[in-house]
């Protein structure tokens, strides 16, 4: 019976397979600063949580978090991200939006430091506790208030530090950047294609004299 409630939401939101071993590779930007962007890599836990695992790398196939922005920080705690009202510059409905589904609940992760999970709407409106279906937070530091409360369905395997810096950022009345900080990208890759490590500014170019046009 469970095997078949699977499959059936897995068809109501139109998931397919896919490589049990890819990872997602974030970057972000900052302002207007297109040299110096940030990126972070996730990965994902398959089995505890295949609907929510399989619905991300479906949007992000898709370019859905393309555009969008980090909509709500807390320092050296929490970031969160995911919202496509976020692609405006209206704040108005930010933190609202979805892609107007959710996800069942697959509540079996602990909330780690670098845990990566799906956001939802307070249990008092969702008692079920269902997943957004496209927002996600990412833990700066362990929240055990958090277990047993939300879906994770992945954890940062580097860049942990860039989304650290990210959330010291001074933020409006709703939590959310002043300045705004992008999400350029988010690519499924196989974990061999992954890059070994954070993306690293170029080098400033000195336009050195060669040595003998120095005397």
């Amino acid at each position: 019976m469970k095997k078949l409630l699977l499959t059936a939401c897995t068809a109501a939101i139109g998931l397919s397979t896919v490589r049990a071993d890819d990872v997602a590779l974030l970057t972000f930007q900052i302002g207007n600063d297109k040299k110096n962007l940030k990126q972070a890599a996730v990965e994902f836990y398959d089995a505890d949580a295949p609907l929510t695992v399989e619905n991300f790398k479906k949007l992000a196939r898709k370019r859905f978090y393309n555009g969008l922005a980090i909509h709500r920080v807390f320092p050296h705690l929490l970031v969160q991200m995911g919202d496509p009202y976020s692609a405006r510059h209206d704040r108005a409905k930010v933190g609202t939006g979805g892609p107007g589904y959710t996800i069942p609940p697959e509540i079996h992760r602990k909330h780690i430091k670098g845990a990566v999970a799906a956001a939802r709407l307070s249990d008092r409106i969702n008692p079920g506790r269902f997943s957004n279906g496209s927002q996600f937070l990412i833990c700066l530091a362990p929240m055990p208030s958090y277990d047993g409360k939300y879906t994770v369905f992945g954890d940062v395997v580097w860049g942990l530090d860039a989304l650290d810096q990210i959330s010291e950022a001074p933020v409006d009345t709703n939590d959310n950047p002043i300045q705004r900080v992008e999400i350029k990208s988010i690519k499924i890759l196989p974990r061999e294609q992954l890059p070994s490590g954070p993306m690293q500014p170029a080098p400033p170019t000195t336009h050195k004299k060669p040595w003998w046009k120095l005397f």
